[in-house]
């Protein structure tokens, strides 16, 4: 292609490529944009990688649940094959920006698909066979507490295996269940009914990761009421052997299930804090947990980002964003806000841990950017955009199984309004494409 076609095609799809680190592939397809149902943080995953094959799922205009898939090349430098676009059966009701599409792949190549869920029965499926876009029918997973899910969940383990999370019951009074799948049974088995337990009064909005050496990582916040100002606290817990036991970061092991009072708190922050919940946590490769979110520190009229880390045996706290711009957080249902729900990607090389803050910004012009740190011990930040244009109300999702194979970020990215507890904007089909960005460091 041309030079300046292929400048032009990469100022439309608003796509920067900074210090020769970027790719922009060409949008996939066209999904429904009117809120952030496609857009949300917690969508885990909204694109997925199994060997060489790289899927992404979203719902179009008419709110069917679409899936794509391509090959990946062998080298990082030769490009990606054409995206293969399949159109499930399946519609979801897209005018609730919780009701996000959830996608895995296992072990074995199959796909599996949850979504369409706020405080109603499960919608689960799996595809026909190993690495088809065809997905087979509705099926329940255990056929216990499915009928009352929200934010459905996917992570893999290393060797395969597929951990399912979903809150049982409704804001302020949900419980966290579990569950696992096995390709070589193609059954699912119950971990926990209720791991974290709002004892009927709060709920845990949780954020949950597997690292390389299979842990699983989950951290929280309590909701006092479906009144995000609620919001308070961060909580931790672990578990090292495939999610039957939990623990603290010093090891020692939790009674079930993990209450209010019995969890272990990363950070004390009080009720009314600005506080947002579903946010981002990850592992570096000795299996340190590191969590980002956003708060108001007391004293200040301005929410910033900040991560919360374990350095040793004691937890951390640090301010990495230096925002100006005062808001504030309160009401029920999905807000429009002037920042996203950040995510949060870790690497160490050579002794030192980069880390990279995945986000939205109004005082960025809302592109999709990143703030940057190539040591955490020296917590000196810097700001990047990874696009020229603005992604409206958009929040970061991405390939977290890429990411841990090659270092390669594939981040979903479509434009999407957002109105202020679930109301829409008049906004046509946007572009859906998947970004690819490579640290310079890795």
């Amino acid at each position: 292609m041309p030079m300046f076609r292929f400048a032009l095609c990469l100022l439309w799809l608003g796509v920067v490529l900074p210090a020769k680190t970027s790719r922009a592939q060409a949008p996939v397809g066209l999904g429904w944009a009117k809120n952030n149902v496609n857009g949300a943080v917690f969508r885990k995953n909204s694109v997925v990688t199994q060997g060489r094959d790289q899927y992404v799922a979203w719902y179009d205009s008419a709110a069917y649940v679409v899936l794509a898939k391509r090959r990946l090349p062998a080298k990082r430098r030769l490009p990606a094959g054409p995206w293969q676009v399949q159109r499930t059966p399946y519609q979801g009701n897209v005018k609730d920006a919780h009701n996000v599409i959830s996608l895995m792949v296992d072990g074995a190549g199959y796909v599996h698909l949850s979504f369409d869920h706020h405080n109603n029965p499960l919608h689960y499926c799996r595809s026909k066979a190993p690495g088809s876009l065809k997905m087979g029918p509705l099926q329940p997973m255990t056929g216990q507490q499915e009928q009352k899910v929200s934010y459905p969940e996917f992570h893999r383990f290393p060797g395969g295996d597929v951990l399912f999370m979903y809150r049982d019951g409704g804001s302020g009074n949900g419980n966290l269940v579990l569950n696992r799948y096995s390709p070589k049974t193609q059954k699912w088995t119950r971990l926990h009914s209720v791991l974290i337990d709002g004892e009927g009064q709060r709920n845990a909005y949780w954020q949950a990761c597997i690292d390389a050496r299979g842990t699983i990582h989950v951290s929280w916040v309590w909701r006092e009421s479906p009144n995000v100002a609620s919001n308070h606290d961060m909580a931790y817990a672990c578990s090292r052997d495939g999610g039957l036991t939990w623990q603290r970061s010093t090891g020692e092991k939790y009674a079930l299930p993990i209450t209010e009072k019995t969890a272990e708190y990363a950070a004390r922050i009080p009720q009314n804090s600005e506080l947002i919940n579903q946010t981002s946590i990850t592992a570096d490769a000795q299996g340190r947990p590191y969590i980002a979110t956003y708060w108001r520190p007391a004293g200040t009229q301005v929410p910033q980002y900040q991560l919360i880390y374990l350095s040793g045996s004691r937890w951390k706290t640090t301010q990495i964003s230096q925002r100006t711009t005062p808001f504030s957080l309160s009401g029920v249902g999905t807000k429009k806000i002037p920042i996203s729900r950040p995510q949060l990607l870790v690497s160490t090389q050579k002794g030192k841990t980069a880390a990279y803050l995945l986000y939205r910004d109004a005082e960025r012009q809302d592109r999709a950017s990143v703030l940057l740190c190539p040591d955490l011990a020296t917590n000196q930040w810097t700001s990047l955009d990874l696009t020229t244009t603005s992604v409206g109300n958009w929040e970061p999702s991405y390939d977290t199984e890429r990411w841990k194979t090659d270092g390669t970020l594939s981040l979903f990215v479509q434009r999407t309004g957002q109105g202020d507890g679930e109301t829409l904007e008049s906004l046509p089909p946007q572009p859906v494409y998947v970004l690819e960005w490579r640290p310079g460091h890795r």
